[in-house]
Formats: structure tokens, sequence, C-alpha cells
């Protein structure tokens, strides 16, 4: 049963939203609404900004009023779990959740990261033999624990703090390295899973170092979605390799937690148009 089945009258709209702090760059509210717009369905998802400090008071907020279902960003996806009812095999394996629903009067926590991360992956006709994970946050969570699902045999994660870097290398059992050393891996699969190139002051950064070799064979992956081409892909793209743009994770990642919410999905299709109209 899923939350629009579950709660409130008929004649109210069912509420969603997000969670994070900062929440200026989320495409999340225009999505969703969108797609119940689209599919007819008498819903609004919204943004909450909410710092850290806040997110107990919030948390029973969304028990009372009740919200229909949550998408959850940083800095929450860890914390988040402590406020729940019970937790997937997904979220259990990462260590994060990214979406709350209703299962009748439980509150549940997934992660659908991960399965919006592998979609693209999973169209490849190759197979994947090895990948240099650039970060060691949140996001980076659900990028090795997709890697490691599809079976990539040598993964390794460089981060500028090397102790986070080795600290989630340790839990899931993968290879990190020094920052300073990157361009001395010869990985298949590059993904970018900083802010690094990421709209705003940041944004003609990117994580290849110099000297780096790419080339074709190679894939380049950025789950930045704003902008769209990120510096990482356009050097990428310069040298030939296969790019993968982080609105396909984004996509992905939101047509399962739409999934989730009301048992239908929107169009794909019809969605990446609309954002990639959004985000010039």
């Amino acid at each position: 049963m899923t939350a629009q089945q579950t709660h409130g009258a008929s004649d109210e709209p069912k509420r969603y939203g997000i969670i994070g702090w900062p929440l200026g760059h989320s495409m999340s509210p225009l999505l969703h609404n969108w797609a119940f717009g689209q599919l007819g369905m008498n819903a609004e998802y919204k943004a909450y900004p909410l710092p850290p400090e806040d997110l107990e008071y919030f948390m029973a907020h969304m028990r009372e009023a009740p919200l229909s279902g949550l998408s959850v960003t940083i800095p929450h996806k860890l914390a988040i779990k402590g406020y729940v009812d019970g937790l997937s095999d997904g979220v259990i394996a990462v260590g994060a959740a990214n979406t709350l629903y209703w299962d009748g009067k439980r509150l549940m926590a997934e992660n659908t990261d991960v399965f919006g991360f592998q979609a693209p992956l999973r169209k490849m006709p190759i197979r994947i033999e090895s990948a240099i994970v650039y970060g060691a946050g949140g996001a980076s969570r659900a990028v090795v624990a997709g890697l490691l699902e599809l079976g990539v045999p040598d993964i390794v994660i460089v981060n500028r703090s090397a102790d986070k870097a080795m600290e989630l290398a340790s839990e899931f059992h993968v290879s990190a390295a020094d920052w300073d050393e990157r361009h001395r891996i010869d990985a298949q699969l590059h993904v970018n899973a900083t802010p690094l190139g990421m709209s705003g002051d940041g944004v003609a950064l990117s994580p290849l170092p110099e000297g780096v070799k790419l080339g074709p064979g190679q894939i380049a992956y950025d789950i930045v979605y704003n902008p769209v081409r990120t510096t990482f892909l356009e050097q990428a793209s310069e040298a030939g390799c296969h790019t993968v743009d982080g609105l396909e994770m984004f996509l992905h990642q939101a047509v399962e937690q739409f999934r989730l919410w009301t048992g239908e999905m929107f169009s794909l299709e019809d969605a990446r148009a609309l954002l990639r109209e959004q985000l010039g």
C-alpha cells in the first residue's frame, strides 16, 4: 500500500518534500510537481531547507501532519536513519538513506541513489573492470555500493581528506589512494562524487589532475547535474571518453522515489526534456 492510498483525505493534496541544508540547487520540486500534474494527482512537493539542529522537530512534524513522502539530501542522509521505523537492505548496505515512504503505518527509509547511479551503467554493452571514485562523502557511499553490486572488481577512492577515503574504503573493502597521487591511477571508469564543477563559485573546477591520461574506451561519470555539462565532462569528452552526466542519476533515483510514494512512474523521456530545458 502506498502513501497515496494511506494518508490524508481525498480532497486534500498529499504533501511531499525534500529536506537538506542548503537547498538552493535542488530541482526536485520542479520535477515531482510536474510529475504529479502529468499524472493528474492531487499532490504537492515543497523544499524544506532544514539545518541539522532542527531535524528532530521536523520529523515529529512529518508524523503528525503527516507528510506522505520525503526526499533526503545532505547533510541528513545518515542521521535520518534514527527517525524511521525500518531500514531497507539498500540503506543498511550503503549506510545512508535518501527516501522516506510509508508502508502502512510504518515510516520506512530507502536509498534510491544506488538504483539511480547504476541505471546508465547497466545499459552499457561492456563490463567495467576498474573505477576511481573522486570523493568520500555521502554521495560516494551510493557510488561505491552501486559499483560493488555491479561486480566491478577494482575500485579506488580518492579524497582530499585521506582519512575519510581510508575510512570509507575500509568499510566497503575497496582501495584508497592519496588525492595527490590520483593521476597515477589507471581506471576504466572515472566518477566525480565531489561538488567540484557544481553551479556556483566552483563551476570551473574538476577533480581531474594535471597529467591524467584519458581516452577512448574510458568512461567519465559526473553525479553533478547543474550544470549538465561540467568542466570534468568537457575535459573527458575532449579526450574521447564516453560521458554520463548527473542528470541520468538524478532522474532515475527520482522516478524510483516517485514509485515508492505513489505506485506510479513518470516518463523519463519527458522529464529529461523538462530538466534539460530548465538547466539550459
